[in-house]
């Protein structure tokens, strides 16, 4: 089936308008990076404090080099995704449980609250102590921190299911489950979609909590590592490859939600 010419032109217009947002990004972070630069070289800035892109660049060449940068990344990377998997899976599971049990949620609601206030990190010698100075324990920093947030958000989707379509199901007689599967979580999809993204984010930011805290290897511990031995490159570059690295996985995670819904 042929597309109309107006089909085409509004196809052509939404392209355009695409090609035109990525390019003023492109530009204001060109423009962000030549100011950068420039500072740095004028000495309007500190360049022992604030660094520079051409140092940052030179300093990620040399980490590779001396310090297995890759290895560093990979560790990172495997951690955020192991807590990710982690958590979506306990939230989703511990969502439905809220749901179809309402006193349990309304005893649970305000726990949930605190520990979502409470910030992690302070747990952090806790943890350490119970799951030992290693991987685990930076995992499990990540998992507290990524695991309430998808608990709040997959229930309140949950919630928001159409009470009509309940109410229709129940007067056949439907049951729990099939409520359930039928209704409530169809009803959900795209906010459950939509907690993968806040979920990923939010277990790079506790990886990375936990590297801070106890740590031989990742982005995290390199980051220390520059802030104690006083080299700001360091600590800058690792910041720069973090913000990478989270815009890859938040893409990842946009490009399945996309696909996930396309197929639906």
């Amino acid at each position: 089936m042929s597309m109309s010419k107006e089909q085409k032109e509004y196809l052509i217009k939404i392209k355009k308008n695409k090609i035109f947002t990525i390019g003023i990004q492109l530009f204001i972070v060109l423009v962000f990076l030549l100011t950068w630069q420039i500072l740095s070289d004028k000495k309007i800035i500190n360049p022992f404090i604030f660094s520079s892109p051409k140092k940052i660049i030179e300093t990620i060449l040399s980490l590779q080099q001396n310090y297995q940068l890759f290895s560093h990344i990979f560790t990172t990377i495997y951690e955020t995704l192991i807590a990710f998997v982690l958590g979506i899976s306990l939230g989703f599971i511990i969502a439905i449980l809220l749901y179809e049990f309402k006193t349990l949620a309304k005893i649970i609601d305000p726990f949930l609250t605190m520990l979502n206030s409470l910030p992690k990190v302070a747990l952090g010698p806790i943890i350490i102590i119970w799951t030992g100075a290693n991987t685990k324990s930076i995992i499990t920093m990540a998992l507290l921190i990524n695991l309430i947030i998808s608990i709040i958000t997959i229930y309140n989707g949950f919630l928001n299911t159409d009470t009509y379509k309940i109410k229709l199901l129940k007067s056949f007689k439907a049951s729990k489950l099939q409520i359930l599967t039928q209704a409530v979580i169809p009803s959900s999809y795209r906010t459950i979609l939509s907690s993968l993204k806040i979920n990923i984010s939010m277990s790079l930011i506790g990886v990375i909590t936990g590297e801070f805290l106890v740590s031989k290897k990742g982005i995290g511990y390199l980051i220390i590592y520059g802030t104690q031995v006083f080299n700001l490159n360091i600590v800058m570059s690792g910041i720069i490859i973090l913000i990478f690295i989270s815009f890859i996985l938040y893409e990842l995670m946009n490009l399945l939600e996309k696909k996930l819904l396309k197929e639906k």
